[in-house]
């Protein structure tokens, strides 16, 4: 310290230097890339009191784009309903949604949790407006889809990755 009790000039930090590097994370697009809609009821028929069950899937993909800092994310969803009495499909609803992404700031080893996390977190709310609007006018009622938990989705497609890598160097 300097002896007026002042912080000498080399041990001050610039502004630049002590504000930490806060994540940047901008959505540049979204876009449907793959979607069916396949009404069963309607073309096979079913008959007698239909009660159903509706199954949602959901997985996620992601790849770097040419550009510097820039991804392409997917999520895929498969809405499958059946009817709980006679496990008939009633319709199954596939759809890919991405989003091409802007991520500036983030440590790569927590590119990989943020790009498969918090990328379809922000896609989610559009994908749950198509799929409703997609069952509505496929004569269902619209399916409101649960929010899905990313960070659980993250950890159980890590512990497959896991199991896998592991049942491979077993063999």
């Amino acid at each position: 310290m300097a002896e007026n009790g002042e912080t000498p000039p080399e041990a001050q930090a610039t502004p630049e230097a002590a504000a930490p590097q806060v994540p940047k994370l901008q959505v540049l697009g979204q876009f449907i890339r793959d979607c069916s809609f396949e009404n069963i009821m309607v073309q096979k028929g079913v008959a007698g009191e239909i009660t159903p069950e509706i199954n949602v899937q959901v997985s996620m993909e992601a790849k770097k784009r040419p550009v510097d800092n820039q991804y392409e994310v997917v999520t895929k969803y498969t809405v499958t309903s059946r009817n709980q009495t006679g496990q008939e499909t009633l319709f199954i609803l596939e759809i890919q949604y991405g989003g091409i992404f802007l991520i500036e700031n983030v440590a790569d080893e927590q590119l990989h949790p943020f790009l498969m996390i918090e990328c379809p977190r922000m896609l989610f709310p559009f994908v749950r407006r198509l799929v409703a609007d997609l069952t509505r006018e496929g004569g269902f009622p619209p399916f409101n889809m649960e929010t899905v938990d990313f960070v659980a989705l993250y950890r159980q497609m890590i512990q497959q990755k896991a199991a896998e890598a592991k049942g491979q160097t077993l063999s």
